[in-house]
């Protein structure tokens, strides 16, 4: 694959001690796209993800980051800016400070590495800010601060490792409207999360890993249209009645699970559900129609949610 693609992996695989955490996957990402893993805890994403960043080696299987492979890696860590999971800030220094530290690393210093560390803290709404502790700020800002602290050398690709995990609704919007701006300015994005609005607002395209394999891959939308369809009816039905109920609406709907008591049906807009479930003649204890989700589609595919 050619120059259009700032990741490309093949047959990617990591083994820890005869346990395959990511076992030969393939994908390819694009220049300025926003790419997803997507899954549960334990799924892979984070053993992939520090494969590209070049904190954890192949254990087998081809890896380009940038046009390198991960033995140049101090060439890709120059263009590469990484959110961890966790906010590791060091909380003795203020926040401007932390910029300023970290811009070293990438050889800016002095005039330079102050005007872009104000830039970007501007751009992160921590302007005013930048002479507090770290410790004095809050869970949102500490994550937008480890935002701007990855971007102070201008990466082209931004790795984000469960950027917004632990923060609230707010929060996590701020960082969403950051993270759109990025992408619109031309860098590359790369996202690992288990929440489906996340994946569903930023992401063009996306991977659904489970147990260290990629078992889907497309844009969220299409992935969605393609496994379920637009849209699912939970139902609980007593156990008697479920053949019944089964038998009605299985010739409309495009495919069924069953969760503890209840059933999720799946359906195409066209589908006449309302009409069939007129024809049931018992009681239903509990039944909800829903527009279809990334979260449907991890269940159909694993028979398990994305919180497990």
């Amino acid at each position: 694959m050619g120059d259009e693609y700032a990741v490309v992996a093949r047959e990617l695989a990591k083994n820890f001690n005869g346990l395959w955490a990511v076992d030969r996957v393939s994908f390819a990402i694009r220049h300025q796209e926003c790419f997803g893993f997507l899954g549960p805890n334990g799924a892979g994403k984070t053993t992939t993800v520090k494969m590209i960043c070049c904190l954890s080696p192949v254990t087998s299987g081809e890896l380009r980051v940038l046009g390198y492979p991960p033995r140049k890696a101090r060439e890709i860590k120059r263009r590469l800016g990484v959110v961890p999971q966790e906010d590791n800030l060091d909380v003795e220094l203020t926040v401007l400070e932390n910029l300023l530290v970290y811009a070293g690393y990438f050889g800016l210093g002095g005039r330079e590495a102050k005007k872009r560390a104000m830039e970007l803290l501007d751009f992160m709404g921590l302007g005013d800010k930048a002479n507090k502790p770290v410790e004095e700020l809050s869970g949102g800002m500490k994550r937008r601060l480890t935002l701007a602290r990855a971007l102070i050398n201008r990466p082209s690709l931004l790795v984000l490792d469960e950027p917004t995990t632990g923060l609230d609704p707010e929060a996590r919007q701020l960082v969403w409207q950051r993270l759109r701006h990025l992408k619109e300015e031309g860098i590359t994005l790369i996202l690992t999360t288990h929440y489906l609005e996340e994946a569903s607002s930023l992401c063009d395209r996306l991977v659904i890993m489970h147990q260290g394999r990629i078992l889907e891959e497309g844009e969220p939308a299409a992935l969605v249209a393609k496994h379920i369809g637009e849209r699912v009816l939970e139902v609980e039905v007593p156990r008697e009645h479920r053949a019944s109920l089964l038998e009605l609406l299985q010739p409309v709907c495009r495919g069924w699970q069953q969760v503890g008591e209840v059933l999720f049906f799946y359906f195409d807009r066209e589908a006449p559900l309302e009409e069939r479930l007129g024809l049931f003649p018992h009681p239903l204890s509990f039944r909800r129609v829903r527009p279809a989700g990334l979260d449907d589609v991890f269940f159909k595919l694993t028979g398990r949610g994305l919180a497990g």
